[in-house]
């Protein structure tokens, strides 16, 4: 009779705070042991030479989502969480939108139904408001937080999806009082519509100017006023995928200043540019997404924001469309202009192998701060820790074992995704991941899923630690 289900023996096992060469011991999905000479194992997985790390965490995914009139996200659960423990991550955190004249409720019915049963990867949901009645923020809201649901985002762009200052004081106060945590996307709708307007009159709608009608202006703007909503109402608030250095720059003036403010950026925002949407053949429709990505500069100062812990996530933002389809980027709306070309790129594969090449192998953060990019922040800020997001005794069995000698180029015939491309082919990539568990089952190895069963399951949350940390000051004396 054996000990465990399973051993992975001699990595170099790394955490956000330490990392040490020793043996892993797993019994029914959970980390027993961890040392030397545990014991005997039904299956013992050498990782001798390679780096074990921490399940992935993406805590920006848009999957199965409402997308406009005929267009059709390329993404449903099964294909989505298939692509993410292929790249290396087991829990990701994706959007259930309200629209207009729904209920909360109403709507996690129907994105439960469907991801219930179709998930390689353990899921948990975001909120997203749109139509903050007094219904939904003094009932529903306070009864979902209290039921997991513990964080909600909010849009300053998008007709139909944006809310008016008012509405978003409203929202953030729901979430001071309730305990959630409040996450804007940051851009300036009105101006965008200026500019819309004018890049229209003058017949220019090819996609390259889905970058100029939204400059980095819009965004620098519109994070500045986020923050400031948020210390009107005195609550923390998470600026999600940072895109150019004056916005990076308004996040750091505000977490000088004590906010409990937190930046997200993603990977667009570090290998691409607004070159790549001007490319012939409306091919630069692959690489719409909002915020577009910039510019070198704004590379650079993204990486600085990485580097020096204004960024405390690192997520994809997979928001993923096929191209060549007309329920996709080339929808007949979609051909005829930047505006109705559907926003968002693939990215939940690819996420943490350009990370852990672009970053690790290039020098420009350690192992360490790759796990906490990767997946402990992740798993802190949204209330999942420690069941997730650290190798560690009575954590789940959710590991990763990289290989930083294997290299080659991301290419879209490699990937799991439902979309038809990648805005990432023929990056080459140094270290790749190499084997995936999720609560001690084995879902990829060598790069191709394994087979196992649909086992992913959602999971409800605790507050975040952001707002108790941010309550006990406020409460406390003088």
């Amino acid at each position: 009779m054996t000990d465990f289900d399973t051993i992975i023996a001699n990595g170099l096992v790394v955490n956000a705070d330490e990392q040490q060469i020793c043996d892993i011991a797993i019994r029914n999905g959970i980390i027993v042991a961890m040392g030397t000479n545990l014991g005997t194992a039904a299956r013992t997985i050498d990782a001798r030479g390679k780096i074990v790390v921490p399940g992935g965490i993406d805590s920006h995914v848009h999957i199965a989502q409402p997308s406009g009139d005929g267009i059709v996200m390329a993404d449903g659960f099964a294909s989505g969480t298939l692509s993410a423990v292929c790249g290396g991550t087991t829990t990701i955190l994706p959007f259930c939108l309200q629209q207009k004249g729904q209920s909360l409720r109403e709507v996690l019915k129907d994105y439960h139904a469907k991801a219930d049963g179709n998930c390689h990867a353990d899921v948990s949901f975001h909120l997203i408001v749109t139509d903050p009645t007094p219904n939904v923020l003094g009932q529903e809201l306070p009864a979902l937080v209290e039921e997991g649901y513990t964080s909600f985002k909010v849009f300053m762009t998008y007709e139909g999806m944006r809310l008016y200052d008012d509405e978003i004081l409203a929202t953030m106060d729901c979430a001071r009082e309730t305990g959630a945590l409040m996450m804007v996307h940051c851009e300036n709708e009105d101006a965008i519509r200026y500019l819309i307007g004018k890049h229209e009159d003058q017949a220019r709608l090819e996609p390259k100017y889905h970058a100029t009608t939204r400059p980095q202006v819009v965004e620098r703007e519109a994070t500045h006023r986020a923050i400031s909503l948020a210390e009107v109402v005195d609550v923390p608030v998470v600026i999600v995928h940072v895109s150019n250095g004056p916005a990076m720059l308004e996040i750091r003036a505000a977490k000088a200043r004590g906010r409990a403010v937190v930046g997200e950026t993603c990977p667009q925002y570090l290998m691409l540019t607004a070159d790549d949407l001007d490319m012939a053949e409306w091919e630069g429709a692959k690489f719409v997404c909002s915020p577009p990505p910039r510019d070198a500069e704004s590379q650079i100062a993204c990486w600085e924001g990485i580097e020096t812990g204004v960024f405390d996530l690192f997520s994809s933002d997979h928001c993923p469309f096929r191209y060549d389809d007309p329920h996709g980027k080339l929808s007949p709306d979609g051909k005829r202009s930047f505006r109705w070309i559907p926003n968002g790129i693939p990215g939940v594969e690819t996420r943490l192998p350009i990370l852990f090449s672009e970053g690790v192998a290039k020098g420009r953060i350690d192992l360490q701060r790759f796990v906490a990019l990767s997946s402990t922040n992740h798993a802190k800020l949204y209330g999942l820790y420690p069941r997730k997001g650290v190798i560690a005794v009575g954590s789940d069995a959710d590991i990763v074992i990289w290989d930083a000698d294997k290299s080659g180029p991301i290419l879209q015939t490699g990937l799991h995704h439902g979309a038809d491309y990648t805005p990432y082919e023929g990056l080459h990539i140094n270290g790749w991941p190499v084997l995936s568990m999720l609560r001690g089952s084995v879902v990829m190895e060598d790069g191709e899923p394994t087979g196992a069963t649909l086992i992913g399951k959602h999971l409800a949350r605790d507050r975040s630690p952001l707002v108790d940390v941010a309550r006990l000051l406020n409460d406390s004396p003088g």
